[in-house]
């Protein structure tokens, strides 16, 4: 069984590619900047745990928070459910498959057949479109195939795993209502949401107030590391290549900012505009100096990535605290 006419979103993120083509469906056709801002989705988050091999670095809001932020500024019934028995998943998604209704899945991507270097991340998001006696036909980004399918075996799997970010068995799917969107006034909503929220966490690890306490915290983390190599070289992978669509995210926000500013025609919005450009370079820099670190084990980038830390942190607070005030 294949849902017929499907249009595969063709994204870098995966929560905005599977949440796409589920909007696409219901005849929702937004850019994948679009989606990452009508989500509210930039963010910031230095987590460092005993029982991880390295801290991570993240750049956007947590999982499931996008989707129910897309899905409130446009007006749209957002269904999710979990459930502890890997029969009674299967059963509900193949229901929805069967009645013609594409579905949202969220999942531990380290078992998905088509990765070509697994790694254990259960945050991740595909879209299931079909499937068939032996296989899942599923929807993910552009750089892990985009039209893609795993064994039935290894989705369950998948789907079940437990760890950080895990959810039991979690899948979605949206409906329109019969209250319209504006997507003018969306935009607006969404842009000051997000900027409060950003330039007031509720920790010190978070927001603008996280990216300054990294300033200090890679210089900790390059001095009692036991893989200065593999853990700033797989740090910087993360935060350009892993779906974030480079420079943490902030390519993507930069990119809403541009788009916004076109339709909208506000000078603040071209303010954030052009101060996402030279930050989403300055986090580009950041990477690269981890990659320099990796190579050279040399604590000078580290040094100098320390002090970029500092001027994002006041940069991200400046410009978000304008955009609050559209």
């Amino acid at each position: 069984m294949k849902i017929e006419k499907i249009i595969p979103f063709d994204g870098q993120h995966c929560e905005t590619t599977a949440t796409g083509t589920l909007l696409r469906q219901i005849g929702i056709e937004l850019t994948e900047p679009m989606l990452f801002g009508l989500g509210e989705g930039l963010g910031f988050i230095f987590w460092n745990m005993k029982s991880m091999n390295f801290p991570f670095i993240g750049g956007r809001v947590k999982p499931d928070v996008l989707t129910e932020n897309i899905a409130r500024n446009l007006n749209l019934e957002l269904t999710v459910k979990e459930t502890s028995s890997t029969q009674k998943a299967w059963d509900n998604v193949k229901e929805l498959i069967d009645n013609g209704q594409v579905v949202g899945l969220k999942l531990d991507c380290f078992h998905l057949q088509y990765f070509s270097r697994p790694f254990h991340f259960a945050g991740h998001y595909t879209a299931l479109y079909g499937y068939d006696n032996e296989n899942a036909f599923l929807v993910d980004t552009k750089q892990q195939g985009g039209q893609v399918k795993t064994s039935l075996k290894s989705l369950a799997l998948a789907r079940a795993e437990k760890g950080p970010m895990s959810s039991k068995n979690l899948y979605y799917t949206l409906r329109k209502t019969n209250k319209m969107y504006d997507l003018k006034s969306a935009i607006i909503t969404a842009i000051r949401n997000n900027a409060t929220e950003y330039i007031n966490p509720p920790i010190t690890n978070i927001g603008y107030k996280g990216v300054y306490k990294t300033s200090s915290e890679i210089v900790k983390w390059f001095k009692t590391s036991n893989d200065i190599e593999n853990d700033f070289k797989t740090s910087a992978m993360l935060m350009e290549k892993a779906g974030t669509g480079g420079a943490l995210f902030r390519n993507l926000y930069r990119d809403f900012l541009k788009e916004s500013y076109d339709l909208l025609k506000l000078d603040k919005l071209k303010t954030g505009y052009e101060a996402f450009v030279e930050i989403a370079e300055l986090w580009i820099s950041v990477s690269q100096l981890f990659e320099k670190v990796s190579q050279t084990k040399d604590i000078k980038f580290i040094e100098q990535a320390s002090e970029i830390l500092k001027t994002i942190s006041d940069k991200e607070k400046k410009t978000m605290e304008i955009l609050t005030t559209i």
